[in-house]
């Protein structure tokens, strides 16, 4: 199931009202918003245009209420997590929900660093030698993001869970050719999956 599939199914029916945090270059914002949904789609580098702002969730003025809130690949980057997902719960209506999509990057494990590296290298020549080699640059690339443990933690502490799977993500550097094989591995326990789909509902208290 693709991104805009998934978060379709998570949605009330339109014209619901959606804030989409972290929409790049606005691919899931047109999608939802041809639809026929209420979008408003915010990044400190968003396309010009509605429904767009080049605005951060931080300087966002928007009041609210939202039915939904989606990120997707966004959350994990943002410095203050808490103050962030707070924001994100005062925006939502009781009862609304917050859809993600998200990079686990810290449950990458020798095994998966092994499988990563050997997909990795058959296409770059410049791809670290070995699996510790390769861990240790994991490591760097993303220090100072959050992991899932912590994004977990933040999420329990504000919403109920509806939803959850794990799902595959090392094919979005790897090449889609990758996808199913990685689903594969993961399913039967090989490597671990290294993203997740979630989704929490705001609390009525």
């Amino acid at each position: 199931m693709g991104l805009a599939s998934f978060v379709h199914t998570q949605l009330p029916l339109p014209p619901a009202r959606v804030l989409e945090v972290g929409c790049g270059r606005g691919e899931l914002a047109r999608t939802l918003d041809g639809q026929g949904y209420a979008v408003t789609a915010i990044d400190p580098e968003a396309p010009e245009g509605d429904p767009f702002q080049a605005v951060s969730l931080k300087q966002f003025v928007d009041p609210g209420p939202f039915d939904a809130v989606v990120a997707s690949r966004s959350l994990h980057h943002i410095a203050d997590l808490p103050a962030a997902l707070d924001k994100i719960a005062c925006l939502l209506q009781r009862g609304g929900r917050l859809i993600v999509h998200e990079h686990a990057w810290d449950r990458v494990d020798e095994p998966t660093a092994r499988w990563y590296l050997k997909r990795r290298a058959a296409a770059d020549p410049a791809a670290p030698g070995s699996v510790a080699e390769c861990l240790a640059k994991w490591q760097r690339d993303h220090a100072g993001l959050h992991g899932y443990a912590t994004l977990r933690e933040e999420f329990d502490r504000r919403f109920k869970q509806r939803y959850f799977a794990w799902t595959p993500y090392l094919y979005g550097e790897l090449g889609a050719a990758v996808e199913q094989e990685e689903r594969a591995l993961i399913d039967a326990g090989a490597i671990q999956a290294t993203g997740f789909d979630y989704v929490g509902e705001r609390s009525m208290s």
